[in-house]
Order: structure tokens, then C-alpha cells, then sequence
């Protein structure tokens, strides 16, 4: 080997060693940005940026960069776009193979599904592909914990048989790494007592809870008292429900005394609630009442807390933008001033009669610059100022509706607890109970289309779309519907085509919209008469219609039957209850799926509502 050829291979190893040093490097970044704390996420970007710049020399940086914008945005609430980046980088995770990179980018995906957006039914499927991926990977641990996660949602969709069966395929999985203290299947057995609970095989659910608790009792883990806490409420619950009081009233005692040693108000809270259900169980209603007093108490302290802090956070973010847009100002003067010395450079170097008359010129436009920017930047922090009380408004609005959620949930709580001793009420009393009973669910109610219409969207993740047969479709809410019109005798008539009518929309949406327009067309019409709903098809949309022989609308309500908190003159024919949002929840749906929706009505004849959507 000559001495040119020599040194040739050395640059050649020289180069490969830096590549992997510069791979490992880059890795390890990687890893450190997904573990920052919670005050340094906006590092998560910078760190982002970084990894992509080299995605030119390693085609798994690109993916790693996008997961690391996924997290990123996930961390700040915005949700719609961490779901884009993920699925950007699984799908180049795909195209590389990279099975790794694929199980983690589906557990992201439904870690977001199930705690941020509620779509359990997607993360369930996300959930699956892990379980197939780890299986052919050959990594018993993590299909451990796919298994564990996926009964969670299981058991969230109350599909407890199949969750027990993932569960005790998992236990079958994990039992030889447990025997070698290799994995620790604490989290599995909770998962299994929770399932059987949920099944009312309460026997064995103690039997599973009993094996965590003495785990965590011979511990030595940091978490140690707080996972004693939730062995002994789940054994204080099961024992409830068993009607084993003595053995619930120990636990639910020692409960509370963890709790109190943590000094958790939220774990106070969930014991005092186990102790208010062992003492209405045991018939104990004074006692009952007492906790659930103090159970109430520390749930509204929380609720406060929160609330005072959502409030402080809308003040600092103001005051933060505050500052910014003075920041940014005063960088614009900065940035005017060298612009004018620059300009004075170069027109004091030209002529005399040149830089006369640029001088004049350049001053005639100063003024008028100087005229409009007065206005120009009274409008500008008008617009921010006016976004900024929107939003505190949305926020308020949603704090407040869910401050209100707590004390209609105790009220439900009592209603619930009376009717399990109506044998001791008087007649007028059950009816009053009743009562009690309806008003709360209409102010359930209230409050959930208070939240839905005052929404920046209507759905805040993404359409789910599928091909619907717009006629089994239709069929289905109708008969969902037939109860509610039989009480009244309205008869309700469906008229569509003898065919099928493909339609690709989201299903969930779609039958809000019908849902909500079927419902005030039975609430508006008269005992015996009719209610009709028929699906056409035209070239390039479908039409929706729902026809009632009801009171009908007055002419000058209709240009404003859809804005927010609406109220018309007309009026169930039953007393029914109304909140005025129904329309302007339907109008908001039909813009998602890009459609249209008309009205037409005659007074004491009925009203026709039509929505159009493009195919």
C-alpha cells in the first residue's frame, strides 16, 4: 500500500469514527430534550431545530426532530399540531423500518388521544399496533406495558371481559421476569383488581389489591406511602361493595391517615368520599353527611385554587405580551433611527440641491408616515387588547361552568342517595325528588352547551371521516328518536331512497347535528301530529332534511335563530326545557363539515330545517 492509498484510509476511518461520535451525540440530545422539566419546554424546540439541521447526514434525525415538535406542542396544549408532527414521524419511521421509533411515536400518539383529546376508541387502536410491533420485536417488557395500557382503555369503554383477557396474558407474559426480579407487575395487578371490580367480582379484586398492598408495605420505594394510599382505598371500595364493613372501615381509616401523613388534599378528598359511601352503605346518614361535607370542602378548595390560578396565569400572559409588544416597539425606533442616520450618510455625500430636496421629500413622508401610524397603532393594540379580553372571557367562562359542575354533581349525589329509601316517602315528597332530579340534569346539561358553543372550534382534534350510508344512517336516529316521540304521539316519518347513499363524513358530528335538529322538532310539535326527516342526494352534495307540523317561528326571529344564546318566542309544546344553544351548536357543526343550513318557517304551521353538504 502506497503512502497516498495509506493516508486515504486513515481519513476514511477518521471520518467514520466522527460520524458515530456526531450520531451518538445527537442521540443522546435527544433523549435529554424528552426528559426536560416542565420550566424549560420552550428548550424542546430549540433542540428541535438543532437535530433537523442534520438530517441531510442521518436520515433519523429528521424523525427524531419531528417527534421532539410533537412533544413540544403537546406540552403547550396545542394538540391538533403535536397529532401532525407525530404522524409525520411515524410515517417516516415507517418508510425506514425503524420498529423502535414506530412503538414509541404510537405510544405518544395514544397518550394524546386518551388524556388530552378523549378518544380512547383511537388510542385503543394505536394501543394494538404497539402490542403487534413488540411481539415482533420479541421485548417482553414493553408488551407488558402495552398490555397494561391497553386494558386501561378497555376498561374505559367498559369492555372488561377483554381487558381481563390482555391482562392475564400479560401475567402470564410477565410471571417468569417477576421471578427473577426483573419487572415489577404492580401496575398489572392494580389493573387486574380494578377490571374485576368492575365486573363485581369483588373477591377476587381484593385478592389482587391484598398482593399490592403488602408489596408496597414491604417497600422501600419513594412513592412508597402514596402506593400504599391507593392499595387501601381500593380495598376500602371493594370491601363496600362486598358489604364487608368492618374490613372497608379499616381501610378507608388508614386511608385517611395516609393521606393526611402526605398531606394531599386531593387524596383527602378521595378518602373522605370512600368514607361517605361506607357510612350511606351502612345506613350511618349523619356520619355520611359529615363526610361528604368535608369531602366537598376539599373539592371546592381545589377547584378554587385552580381557579385563582388559571386567573393569575391570564394576568401574567397579558402583562407578558404587554411587555413583548413595548419590546418590540421600542426595537422598531431603534431599528428607524439607523435608518434615518443611513439615509442622512448618504444624502449629505450627494449634492447640496439633491440633498435639499431629499430632505424635504424625506420629511413631507415622515409627517404622513407619522399621521397615519398614531391611528395605525391605536388600532393594532385595540385588535390585541380585544383578543386578549376574548380569551380571558372563553377562559372565565369555562372556569366558572366548571366550578358550577361540582355542586350540581353533590346535588346529583343526594338524589341519588334519597331514591334509595323512597319506601319512606310520602307521595308529594317522590314527586319533589323527581323534580329535584330533572332540574339537575338540565343544569348538567346547561353547563356542557355552555363549554360546546363558546368552543374556538367545535371539535378540536381532528375529523374522523369514514363512508356512511347516509340511509342506515338516518334509519338509526330515527329509531334512536321513536321513545321520545311516542310520549308526545307524534309520529315520526322517514323518507328516503329505495338505494344506498355514500356520504364521507364523521359520523359522531353528523349525528350531533341530526340529533339536536330531531329533537326540537318533537320538542316544538303538538302531541299527534307528525315529524319528518329525508336524505336526497344531488350531483356534487347531499341534502338533510327535518320537517315539523310545529308552532313555527316568527319572521323576524329567523335572521338570528342561530347566534349564540338566542332566545325565541316560541315554546315547547310540553314544557320542555330549552337552553337557546342547540342551533348555534348545529350551525358550528355543519361549518366543520363544510356544509350549509337554512330555515324556513310558518307561524302556527311548522318549520323546515335544511342542511347541504358538499360531497
Amino acid at each position: 500500500m502506497n503512502r497516498l492509498s495509506f493516508l486515504f484510509l486513515l481519513l476514511l476511518i477518521n471520518s467514520a469514527l466522527f460520524a458515530q461520535t456526531d450520531t451518538a451525540a445527537l442521540e443522546f440530545t435527544y433523549y435529554r430534550s424528552m426528559r426536560l422539566p416542565e420550566n424549560k419546554i420552550d428548550s424542546i424546540k430549540y433542540y428541535a431545530d438543532y437535530i433537523k439541521g442534520t438530517s441531510s447526514q442521518w436520515p433519523k434525525a429528521q424523525v427524531m426532530s419531528l417527534r421532539l415538535y410533537g412533544f413540544y406542542y403537546e406540552s403547550k396544549g396545542d394538540y391538533s399540531q403535536a397529532l401532525n408532527y407525530y404522524y409525520e414521524a411515524l410515517g417516516g419511521a415507517r418508510k425506514m423500518n425503524d420498529i423502535e421509533r414506530q412503538t414509541e411515536l404510537l405510544t405518544d400518539l395514544a397518550a394524546v388521544y386518551t388524556q388530552d383529546t378523549k378518544q380512547p376508541q383511537k388510542a385503543k387502536e394505536l394501543y394494538v399496533e404497539c402490542v403487534r410491533l413488540y411481539k415482533q420485536m420479541g421485548d417482553g417488557h414493553s408488551l407488558i406495558n402495552s398490555y397494561v395500557n391497553l386494558s386501561a382503555i378497555y376498561n374505559h369503554l367498559k369492555l372488561y371481559d377483554s381487558s381481563l383477557l390482555l391482562l392475564q396474558e400479560g401475567l402470564r407474559i410477565g410471571k417468569p421476569y417477576e421471578q427473577r426480579g426483573e419487572e415489577d407487575l404492580s401496575t398489572l395487578y392494580n389493573n387486574l383488581g380494578n377490571t374485576y371490580y368492575w365486573l363485581k367480582r369483588y373477591d377476587e379484586s381484593i385478592v389482587y389489591f391484598t398482593h399490592n398492598y403488602r408489596h408496597d408495605l414491604n417497600g422501600h420505594s419513594p412513592s412508597r406511602l402514596a402506593d400504599l394510599w391507593l392499595d387501601v382505598l381500593n380495598l376500602a371500595d371493594s370491601y363496600t361493595e362486598k358489604g364487608r364493613f368492618d374490613s372497608a372501615a379499616r381501610y378507608a381509616d388508614t386511608s385517611l391517615l395516609l393521606a393526611n401523613q402526605l398531606d394531599s388534599k386531593s387524596k383527602q378528598s378521595d378518602s373522605y368520599q370512600i368514607l361517605s359511601k361506607l357510612a350511606q352503605r351502612k345506613g350511618d346518614y349523619k356520619k355520611a353527611w359529615d363526610y361528604q361535607g368535608k369531602w366537598y370542602a376539599l373539592d371546592t378548595s381545589l377547584m378554587n385554587s385552580e381557579t385563582y390560578k388559571s386567573i393569575a396565569e391570564l394576568e401574567e400572559k397579558y402583562e407578558a405580551r404587554k411587555r413583548e409588544n413595548e419590546k418590540l416597539l421600542l426595537q422598531a425606533d431603534l431599528d428607524k433611527q439607523k435608518f434615518h442616520s443611513r439615509i442622512f450618510m448618504i444624502t449629505a455625500s450627494s449634492l447640496l440641491l439633491i440633498a435639499i430636496a431629499a430632505a424635504i421629500a424625506f420629511w413631507i413622508k415622515r409627517k404622513a408616515n407619522r399621521k397615519l401610524q398614531v391611528p395605525n397603532d391605536l388600532i393594532v393594540r385595540q385588535n390585541e387588547r380585544l383578543s386578549e379580553l376574548n380569551y380571558e372571557k372563553n377562559s372565565l367562562i369555562s372556569i366558572v361552568s366548571h366550578d358550577l359542575s361540582t355542586p350540581f354533581a353533590s346535588i346529583g349525589m343526594w338524589h341519588q342517595l334519597l331514591q334509595n329509601e323512597q319506601e319512606n316517602l310520602t307521595p308529594s315528597q317522590k314527586k319533589a325528588l323527581d323534580r329535584i332530579g330533572q332540574a339537575t340534569g338540565y343544569g348538567e346539561k346547561l353547563i356542557r352547551h355552555i363549554l360546546d358553543v363558546e368552543k374556538a372550534q367545535t371539535n378540536q382534534s381532528k375529523i374522523q371521516l369514514e363512508n356512511l350510508d347516509l340511509r342506515i344512517f338516518a334509519e338509526s336516529v330515527v329509531d334512536d328518536f321513536q321513545p321520545a316521540a311516542a310520549k308526545k304521539d307524534i309520529q315520526l316519518n322517514l323518507e328516503v331512497p329505495d338505494r344506498s347513499i355514500y356520504f364521507l363524513s364523521d359520523r359522531q358530528l353528523l349525528g350531533r347535528m341530526l340529533e339536536n335538529l330531531l329533537s326540537n322538532a318533537i320538542k316544538y310539535t303538538d302531541t299527534g301530529k307528525n315529524v319528518w326527516i329525508s336524505v336526497s342526494e344531488e350531483k356534487d352534495a347531499v341534502s338533510i332534511k327535518v320537517r315539523d307540523e310545529g308552532v313555527g317561528i316568527q319572521p323576524d326571529e329567523l335572521p338570528h335563530l342561530f347566534a349564540k344564546y338566542s332566545k325565541i318566542s316560541s315554546r315547547p309544546t310540553a314544557g320542555e326545557s330549552s337552553t337557546g344553544l342547540g342551533l348555534a351548536i348545529v350551525k358550528r357543526i355543519c361549518e366543520e363539515l363544510n356544509g350549509q343550513i337554512f330555515c324556513e318557517s310558518d307561524l302556527g304551521k311548522g318549520s323546515v330545517f335544511t342542511v347541504v353538504l358538499k360531497k
